[in-house]
């Protein structure tokens, strides 16, 4: 069974071959949803796209293990590198180009290590290249 590390909350869960990343997180208490660098992080858990990869707010960073991920799916894949009509996720995007998943779209295949509630840097060294 594959084990997935979550970094920031400091918790360790064991899923199914093919479990929903997201779907497994909430079954462990693992909170996804946390807005704009926190701001509105209460509403985003009730106002989210519910698993459709449309509201990019479950947006993750897999550290370790990325090959152990499905593809990126055509929705991330606009998501993230589409400017419109939803350009925050893309900001957080930016220096995390292989690393960065939104977690409904991710099946788990192995193990994994994932930081959630990737911060926007928007003053990173990549941010106006």
């Amino acid at each position: 069974m594959p084990t997935i590390n979550f970094v920031n909350e400091k918790k360790e869960i064991q899923v199914a071959d093919g479990a929903n990343l997201r779907t497994e997180a909430k079954k462990a208490g693992v909170n996804l949803y946390y807005g704009f660098n926190g701001v509105g992080q209460s509403l985003n858990k009730i106002f989210n796209c519910h698993g459709f990869g449309f509201c990019g707010t479950c947006r993750v960073l897999i550290t370790q293990g990325m090959q152990n991920a499905n593809p990126m799916t055509i929705v991330e894949k606009i998501k993230f590198k589409a400017p419109l009509p939803d350009p925050l996720p893309c900001l957080s995007y930016i220096g995390h180009e292989d690393t960065m998943r939104l977690a409904c779209c991710v099946k788990v295949h192995g193990d994994m290590t994932v930081v959630t509630n990737p911060q926007l840097d928007l003053f990173g060294e990549n941010f106006f290249s």
